[in-house]
């Protein structure tokens, strides 16, 4: 019997996809337990129309990460920091800082979408990542100044 995975089931299918498995799984277990459905004209079509909107969902989801990606990379994050002899910074800028930062500007993100991969230690420009969709980054600058 062919069928239509609803669910993801590890090590039988993921949501979406269609296989065929013997009839009494199919019936005893994936569509008792609401893993699946039984594979009919109606059902494909319902699948294809899901489909259709997740990736137009997607589509949309990226031209706005791209958008925003080219705004961000326009702004510059100014912190005022405590220095020590030969100009070097006492701490460091957080994640949390950053974060709140750019929610001053207008853009508020979760802070595991802002990567720092180091600490900023010396007064001057840095960049850090922010990571909005899949594959799309943009880099702001951070201004450490005394």
């Amino acid at each position: 019997m062919e069928v239509i995975f609803i669910k993801d089931l590890k090590g039988q299918g993921k949501k979406g996809e269609i296989k065929e498995v013997k009839d009494g799984y199919a019936e005893n277990f994936l569509i008792k337990k609401g893993y699946a459905i039984k594979s009919t004209k109606t059902s494909l079509e319902k699948l294809a129309d899901e489909n259709k909107a997740k990736k137009e969902e997607e589509e949309k989801a990226k031209k706005e990460a791209i958008s925003l990606k080219e705004k961000l990379e326009k702004v510059t994050l100014t912190f005022k920091v405590k220095t020590g002899d030969n100009d070097k910074v006492f701490g460091s800028i957080s994640v949390k800082q950053i974060k709140e930062a750019l929610k001053e500007k207008g853009y508020d993100f979760d802070k595991s979408m802002i990567k720092l991969t180091s600490s900023p230690s010396s007064l001057g420009f840095h960049n850090i990542e922010v990571e909005l969709y899949k594959n799309i980054t943009a880099k702001v600058k951070i201004h450490l100044v005394k």
